[in-house]
């Protein structure tokens, strides 16, 4: 009689009977206007913004993928996939792993982004990492033969470590953690264990202190967040970014939407965490523009103090709809609010996720709350060398080998299906080649429109010139 393990392992590998390893290079329904799709996920933005949202995206094929997740959630839609159905990143390009602080205060690697989290088939995040790097390679000049080495050995270990997990236990893998200090144990490439060190050394130094006399300033008593355009601007200030449309939707001013926002808020986290914030006093609201998929979605930055004038800053983001949930074969998001979408899905994937982490809303807008740059750190992808980039590649599959084993419980049915031979790393090379090849040529069309001025796109000079110009 099979054992468990056994039991998930052949069900596993009677899945190939209905998607066979072949058939994951298919790249699926690429017939589409990607323009159309990109002006339709641009929609209830903040219009101002959204040029910078294009200008941002105009940088390169890589950051323009980045930009446009809608675009692959389209196209895998039609997609064979294995029936198994789960939790997922669904925006797990390489530039959504990074550092950050645990509760105990250890550096971990991990997911950090996940904005698109939603219930799917768990290799739309494979594929999606794996164009990801082949993209991120051709645009710093790598070889085609370093990107196809590369997503091999992601997807090998990947392939590892899902068989790793398949082998414990539940609670074994709930625990599970991929600290800095376990990769510097782990790693034998002398030039990788350089950049992990320099890396942990600069996440000691970006704590909210530091961040505090960099971002604000003290004024008659009052801590105030600097506008400083594009980054940061306050939504009730001087600025011509928000409409008096738009703010009234937010309330009308600062002290209501931060009183709404925290007061509902505050019954999404637990009770010893809702009396350690009774310990801050607000102190200022200020709108923060992040990232590239995300410009133009009503992102803040809420700053408090304590009784010593320590600070604490939490970001709250705006959730809107996951990209895929159009576009999943199956499975619904079974939360109204989609930043308690977000926050589930952080907490069932992340190994540890942020003590402040919760939900809320503001009319019809959705949010999500969680420290803003808490030891937080990003690899410095552009200065990776092609062996570098690939040892990164390795640990990408690893955690999101973790991410997957911890959210789903189906480790052993994924590693029965992926088996132990490599056509499934060398379907993903070919996958992930084409792919790659499609988003440049999505790039190339939305370049034009750039140029044609089909589609308005700004530069950060550009954009801070204008808005400077509408006020005077």
């Amino acid at each position: 009689m099979l054992n468990a393990l056994q039991q998930q392992l052949s069900k596993g590998q009677e899945r190939r009977q209905t998607a066979p390893m072949a058939a994951h290079a298919t790249l699926g329904n690429i017939d589409r206007d990607p323009l159309e799709l990109l002006v339709a996920s641009s929609q209830g933005r903040i219009e101002r913004l959204v040029p910078l949202r294009y200008g941002r995206m105009l940088v390169s094929p890589f950051t323009f993928f980045r930009g446009a997740a809608m675009l692959q959630a389209h196209d895998l839609a039609t997609t064979p996939y294995s029936g198994i159905i789960q939790q997922i990143c669904g925006d797990a390009h390489l530039a959504n792993f990074g550092g950050f602080a645990s509760p105990e205060r250890t550096l971990l690697f991990d997911l950090n982004d996940f904005d698109e989290t939603h219930p799917g088939p768990w290799e739309w995040d494979l594929k999606r990492l794996t164009a990801s790097f082949v993209l991120a390679s051709r645009s710093s000049g790598f070889s085609a033969a370093a990107a196809d080495e590369t997503i091999y050995r992601l997807v090998r270990s990947y392939q590892h470590w899902i068989g790793q997990y398949a082998e414990q236990g539940a609670m074994q893998i709930w625990y599970d953690q991929i600290s800095y200090e376990r990769l510097l144990a782990h790693t034998t490439d002398k030039d990788a264990r350089k950049q992990l060190s320099k890396e942990m050394k600069r996440a000691q130094k970006r704590t909210h202190e530091r961040l505090l006399p960099k971002i604000s300033s003290k004024v008659d008593g009052r801590w105030q967040i600097n506008d400083e355009l594009p980054a940061l601007f306050h939504i009730f200030g001087e600025n011509c970014i928000f409409g008096a449309q738009e703010r009234e939707i937010l309330l009308g001013n600062r002290q209501a939407l931060a009183q709404q926002l925290f007061s509902e808020y505050q019954e999404t986290i637990s009770i010893s965490h809702r009396q350690l914030l009774s310990r801050f006093t607000m102190q200022d609201l200020a709108c923060k523009v992040v990232g590239v998929g995300s410009v133009g979605t009503r992102c803040l930055a809420l700053l408090m103090t304590d009784e010593q004038d320590k600070p604490l800053f939490l970001q709250i983001k705006e959730a809107r709809p996951s990209v895929l949930a159009p576009y999943v074969p199956s499975g619904v998001s079974a939360y109204r609010n989609e930043g308690q979408r977000v926050v589930v899905g952080k907490r069932l994937m992340q190994a540890f996720s942020d003590i402040f982490l919760g939900w809320s809303s503001a009319g019809n807008h959705h949010f999500y709350f969680r420290q803003l740059r808490d030891m937080k750190i990003s690899p410095a992808i552009d200065s990776y060398t092609p062996s570098m980039m690939t040892l990164y590649g390795e640990l990408c599959g690893w955690v999101l080998a973790r991410a997957h084993a911890r959210s789903g419980g189906f480790a052993g049915e994924i590693a029965g299906y992926l088996g132990e031979d490599d056509e499934f790393a060398m379907t993903m090379m070919r996958y992930a080649r084409n792919y790659a090849d499609q988003s440049e040529r999505d790039y190339a069309l939305f370049q034009a429109a750039c140029k044609s001025g089909r589609l308005q796109a700004q530069s950060e000079a550009d954009f801070v010139s204008s808005i400077s110009s509408q006020a005077t």
